[in-house]
């Protein structure tokens, strides 16, 4: 038991777990901020465009209730037992879905730009090709062996 209980304690302070974590909460976070700005502020002025509809509340009878009464909202047909179609709150959450892709897209292509390497130096030295010691890139002889060089000689970074 207690080689066990070694072995969790060593997995839960790992670092991938501990990240795996943290990225589980802040994506929880994320995602109720990107659900308030689907709901909240993109979604009002795409239903002011579409002459007021809220998508979210847009829904098909499949099969009425029995008393045969009319629903403003898909809880409320869900209330009186009837079936609903609910296409309006599967846009809604598309609509979403898209965002949420495209944000977390931003971000990894900020992360990638701000990764990229220093582009590297211009070599300065090459091996000669008949003895492998290393020469100043500009040099036409080799001073070890004079061979002569044709520029043949593979530059070394």
């Amino acid at each position: 038991m207690c080689g066990m209980w070694k072995e969790f304690k060593e997995f839960a302070v790992k670092g991938n777990a501990v990240d795996l974590a943290i990225g589980v909460i802040i994506g929880a976070a994320f995602g109720g901020v990107i659900a308030s700005l689907v709901k909240d502020i993109i979604m009002p002025p795409i239903g002011l465009l579409t002459g007021g509809l809220d998508f979210s509340n847009q829904f098909m009878v499949l099969k009425g209730a029995a008393n045969g009464a009319t629903f403003l909202t898909p809880a409320d047909a869900a209330k009186a037992g009837a079936i609903t179609w609910n296409y309006g709150n599967f846009i809604t959450l598309v609509i979403n879905f898209l965002i949420v892709a495209l944000a977390i897209f931003m971000v990894v292509k900020a992360m990638n730009k701000m990764k990229k390497p220093a582009p590297t130096a211009e070599p300065v030295s090459k091996d000669c090709p008949a003895c492998k010691m290393t020469i100043p890139i500009k040099a036409t002889r080799c001073p070890h062996c004079t061979t002569e060089l044709s520029g043949a000689g593979m530059a070394r970074a």
